[in-house]
């Protein structure tokens, strides 16, 4: 057999939801699953970050599980199987790259994005809104690029990047005013402007949000435990010049990281 371990970790999955099998498999269902998925996930772009091929192999294993027990369950449910999973994917890869499949002439990656993007509309003639098919359930900043790049795509963008910088200050304004009313629903409606207005920002630079912000927090928890090991007496003891001295310190020792 030229796949024998993905066929024999096929029927490993279907013996576990067995009625002999382990009480636990037997008992999940998909939304018990459902956080499982996003944890998964995240573990794998962990180790796609960390360039950890041996963690990487491991983590996408998790993933595919996730993907046999969904199918599993709903085979069992009657609504699919693997096999129908893997045709779908395998039919919309192929209508989606013409160029390959076909006889159409894209030569860029930009040029393959936007063929995508057109196929990808024709499939989804159903969708009203430019906004449809935005996952309500991945993270805020990933939405937040999303949308604002659906936006985009029909006009709706600052005319120059000096209006984006307008706009975040204004919202930054408005932040403030609210905190002054000491209305928490208010300020929780302004300050997520500054984030979706900020978000802007970094897409108007190619960068992506979400990841920055990761790299954001890894280098502050790195510079914490450094100033963890600095410390000469408890942290809750240190003033904030004190805090601000080591906290120097410990970017100097760790390269300006």
């Amino acid at each position: 057999m030229k796949y024998k371990n993905l066929e024999e970790l096929i029927e490993v999955v279907r013996r576990l939801r067995a009625p002999d099998g382990c009480p636990w498999d037997r008992e999940q269902t998909h939304s018990t699953l459902r956080t499982n998925m996003i944890e998964e996930a995240y573990e794998a772009v962990d180790a796609i970050d960390d360039n950890d091929m041996t963690h990487l192999r491991e983590e996408l294993g998790d993933v595919l599980l996730q993907v046999l027990l969904h199918s599993q369950i709903a085979s069992e449910n009657g609504d699919f199987n693997l096999d129908d999973v893997a045709k779908e994917l395998k039919d919309k890869l192929i209508h989606r790259h013409p160029h390959v499949f076909g006889d159409a002439n894209i030569k860029s990656a930009d040029g393959v994005v936007d063929a995508w993007e057109k196929l990808k509309a024709e499939e989804k003639s159903h969708r009203k809104s430019v906004m449809d098919g935005i996952s309500r359930a991945q993270a805020a900043l990933i939405s937040a690029q999303k949308i604002s790049k659906k936006a985009i795509k029909v006009g709706f963008e600052w005319p120059n990047e000096d209006s984006l910088y307008e706009c975040i200050m204004s919202e930054f304004e408005e932040f403030k005013d609210a905190t002054k009313e000491n209305d928490k629903s208010h300020m929780e409606e302004e300050f997520g402007d500054i984030l979706f207005a900020t978000v802007n920002l970094a897409r108007w630079h190619k960068i992506d949000a979400e990841q920055a912000l990761l790299k954001a927090n890894k280098k502050f928890e790195k510079r914490f435990r450094k100033m963890e090991e600095l410390a000469t007496k408890p942290l809750t003891e240190y003033s904030f010049e004190e805090y601000d001295a080591l906290w120097k310190q410990a970017k100097k020792e760790l390269n300006n990281i």
